[in-house]
């Protein structure tokens, strides 16, 4: 629930962030009478939209990875005046912050791809993920393995998340890779299950695309 609920603070206070996946109103439920309706089999592969990471670009990462297409991406920035509890409520899951957020709506759907950064240090991708999925409330079913994508070893974790709010489960996927400016966190959410299998090709072009320049 934690991040639902701050998904939607993120909207009202940080510069440069797109509306919730728990958004309440019209516009949500309206999504998610759509989101009924997803097919069972999603595409097996998303169109590419444009990179992201480099220099010049929505979001300036130590890593780069294509995006898909139509979805928007917007730099995270924290007001000025924001307390530490609340930058930690909104900002922070475990050993990252989050500085980047791809919109799906745009799309056509209800959910965002977040990208997260760390400080730099000893601490490998496994144990990076498993601090961010731990600093997760509701967590079962976690599944690790890791990848290779044009050089950059990783791991990535598909999990269970029960949102008390809603009283519901879904699943969720992340994928850590370390890199000389901290370690990064790749994570896809969504509104519930059928929404998150349609834009789960999405983030498997990130993780295909993904290359440290940092």
């Amino acid at each position: 629930m934690r991040r639902g609920l701050s998904a939607v603070l993120l909207a009202g206070v940080l510069a440069g962030c797109g509306a919730s996946e728990d958004d309440a109103g019209s516009t949500a439920a309206s999504e998610a009478g759509k989101s009924s309706a997803t097919p069972s089999s999603a595409p097996s592969a998303a169109a590419s939209g444009g990179t992201l990471g480099a220099k010049g670009s929505a979001c300036e990462l130590p890593v780069t990875f294509e995006t898909a297409a139509k979805w928007k991406a917007e730099s995270i920035a924290a007001p000025k005046d924001a307390s530490e509890d609340l930058l930690d409520a909104l900002l922070r899951q475990g050993p990252v912050d989050g500085v980047c957020e791809i919109d799906a709506k745009p799309a056509g759907h209800v959910g965002f791809i977040r990208v997260y950064q760390g400080k730099p240090g000893g601490a490998d991708a496994r144990t990076v993920l498993k601090g961010f999925v731990g600093a997760e409330k509701g967590v079962s079913e976690e599944k690790y393995t890791t990848f290779t994508a044009g050089g950059v070893s990783g791991v990535e974790v598909s999990y269970r998340v029960h949102v008390e709010l809603l009283d519901e489960t879904k699943t969720e996927h992340a994928l850590a890779v370390t890199t000389p400016e901290g370690p990064v966190v790749i994570h896809l959410g969504g509104l519930d299950d059928a929404e998150h299998k349609a834009m789960l090709p999405a983030f498997e072009l990130a993780e295909r695309t993904l290359r440290v320049t940092g």
